[in-house]
């Protein structure tokens, strides 16, 4: 059946819909709570009762789960709502009008749509009141936020750089948009941008499409002030977060605007996003080079690092003449690179020329960094004179100066496009390439110490460091220590570990508990659930989680988003962005000392596991 249009009087939000569109309803009550009514019949909307169910049935109160809304056009669907119950509670009605009460505690979850129908819908969700003061304490709207970061699963950033110029520049289809409804319209497009570039900004500043866009934005902002003068507090966010200028000059504006008062007169500067800080060259880098074919050196680096930097840090570090080193690429299919001191080693996407091996002069033999047992001797009492405490406090620095860097979008192109994306996932991929590092470190030092005693006392000093990093709320490196104890070439050396004194073994017990997997890692998540942040989780199940939600549901169900999957998705990135938070001041850095930094900064670590297990047969023979 048809309803009349001047249902439109009756009713109070509406979402993005298109002219000549149409929505099946499942029950004539619902009209009384559906925020759609008002553009829908402003537009020429019909609205449809679904007759599938009897009507024995249709007096019975639906659930929110089975109210859903299908937007479609020329008879294909473009946008599915389902009706939720608002969490954050109604402000009062004489506040913002008795008749929106209801209207605010009644909210629409995006289920499935096209791209273009979900950001024009998110537009029309966004109100001026929640436009100021998001950033005062206000949590962030679940659908903007879901869609900022999870966008690239399904439109490139040049083609969300071009819909938002068109909703700004649109007119309403149906007669002249009055002056109010412009403005907000205009509003709610630039709060959307501001949020846009404050979450993703350290992935946007190189891309060229966004660079274009604020410019072309601005612009359109800057011609639209005299129309509309309460743009002008845009404007100032507009300047405050992309370090543009004002110009009291009329020079760079356009014709039509040169008559204008000079407080409105602003122009782009062209560097503008230029002038912003650059934050990627802050960043540090893991640098893997090779002392042996089957062991390397994993150090920090900085992105401009050149070959001769790193052949100084493994001389001093081995304790080998730097006059008698060189560094060598090997690139793949195995050509052989001699890098000049002044080459630099890393791309500008952070990707090393290849293999770095650092080999003596003649190219032809490679470091031999243990050839005696005495020397084996002095690794061993060097790793043994080091406070446990503050090996912790180290590790738990280096995670931390890369987790803190890292943007919770990473985890979404992790799982998505991760090899046409990996420029994006630099900070993810280092502390999984950290986690990994610290495994083998702990196997190597264990299989390197060539006594019994110390083997004994080295187990235990990595059992308190485990206990330390847990302490510490460094998950990720207290899980690697752990499994780097359990691997098989570690464990068997059933000798040494039944010299290990009682309480330590309960305590090692204790931490085993919490890394054991049964139960979908339930003594994991509940002990990381009661853990104030700062905190740093354990990223390759992070990562596991994300993957079963990908695979385990379509991204695209006839040929719209799959909202609710990124709905889900949203939700395990937001747990990096929570995890980074410091609301209490529970600071995670500590001070530790120089000399124990540079030992963690410098790890040796043998990556062969058939070399591992020959230590450790070498250690205890099998019997």
């Amino acid at each position: 059946m048809s309803w009349d249009c001047g249902l439109k009087y009756m009713f109070s939000v509406s979402p993005a819909l298109q002219q000549r569109s149409k929505c099946i309803l499942p029950d004539k009550e619902d009209l009384s709570r559906l925020e759609m009514v008002q553009r829908l019949a402003k537009d020429g909307c019909r609205f449809l009762q679904n007759h599938g169910k009897g009507q024995e049935k249709a007096s019975e109160p639906q659930s929110d789960e089975a109210v859903r809304l299908c937007l479609t056009e020329r008879g294909h669907s473009v946008l599915v709502l389902q009706r939720v119950s608002s969490e954050q509670p109604a402000p009062s009605a004489s506040a913002r009008g008795g008749g929106r009460e209801e209207a605010r505690n009644r909210r629409y979850m995006v289920v499935s749509g096209t791209p273009e129908k979900i950001l024009e819908h998110l537009l029309n969700e966004l109100t001026p009141d929640d436009d100021r003061g998001t950033a005062q304490g206000k949590e962030p709207d679940t659908l903007l936020d879901d869609f900022l970061l999870t966008y690239p699963v399904f439109m490139s950033t040049s083609d969300l750089c071009q819909a938002l110029l068109g909703h700004y520049c649109a007119k309403r289809h149906r007669g002249k948009e009055d002056r109010k409804e412009a403005l907000e319209r205009k509003q709610k497009l630039l709060h959307l941008v501001s949020q846009w570039m404050s979450l993703c900004k350290g992935f946007l500043r190189d891309d060229e499409h966004v660079k274009l866009f604020v410019k072309t934005l601005y612009r359109y902002v800057v011609d639209d002030l005299y129309e509309h003068p309460a743009l002008e507090k845009d404007v100032g966010e507009l300047q405050k977060v992309y370090q543009l200028h004002r110009r009291h000059t009329v020079d760079d504006c356009s014709p039509q605007r040169k008559g204008k008062a000079l407080f409105h007169q602003l122009s782009l500067k062209e560097s503008g996003l230029q002038s912003r800080g650059t934050q990627r060259d802050a960043k540090e880098a893991l640098c893997h080079v090779y002392i042996t074919m089957d062991s390397y050196l994993s150090m920090r680096a900085h992105p401009g690092v050149v070959a001769r930097e790193l052949v100084q840090a493994v001389a001093e570090r081995m304790d080998v003449p730097q006059g008698d080193l060189v560094l060598v690429a090997v690139t793949y299919p195995g050509g052989r690179l001699l890098l000049q001191p002044q080459d630099r080693v890393f791309s500008s996407s952070l990707r090393s020329v290849g293999r770095l091996h650092v080999c003596r002069k003649d190219l032809g033999e490679v470091l031999n960094p243990f050839p005696d047992n005495s020397e084996l001797q002095h690794r061993t009492a060097r790793m043994l004179s080091l406070n446990t405490w503050d090996v912790a406090v180290a590790l738990t620095d280096f995670d931390w100066t890369i987790f803190d860097s890292m943007h919770e979008q990473e985890l979404v192109y992790f799982t998505f496009s991760r090899h046409a994306s990996s420029h994006h996932t630099m900070a993810l991929e280092l502390l999984l390439q950290r986690c990994n590092d610290v495994q083998l470190w702990v196997m190597t030092e264990v299989l390197l110490c060539p006594t019994l005693c110390k083997r004994v006392q080295l187990i235990k000093k990595f059992i308190k460091i485990a206990a330390h990093c847990k302490a510490q709320r460094n998950l990720n490196c207290f899980f690697a220590i752990i499994m780097g104890l359990n691997t098989a070439a570690v464990s068997r050396l059933s000798q040494t570990w039944e010299k290990i004194p009682g309480k330590f073994k309960r305590l090692f017990s204790e931490l085993e508990t919490v890394t054991d997997p049964s139960l979908n890692h339930k003594a994991y998540r509940d002990s990381f659930k009661k853990m104030k942040a700062p905190k740093i989780p354990f990223l390759p199940l992070l990562l596991k989680d994300m993957t079963f939600i990908h695979e385990g549901n379509k991204t695209f169900h006839d040929n719209l988003v799959n909202f609710e999957k990124l709905h889900m998705i949203a939700d395990m990135a937001r747990l990096i962005r929570e995890c980074q938070k410091d609301h209490m001041g529970n600071g995670i850095t500590q001070k530790s000392s120089s000399d124990v930094r540079a030992y963690i900064d410098y790890l040796h670590i043998i990556d062969n596991q058939q070399t591992l297990f020959e230590l450790s047969h070498r250690l205890e023979p099998r019997a």
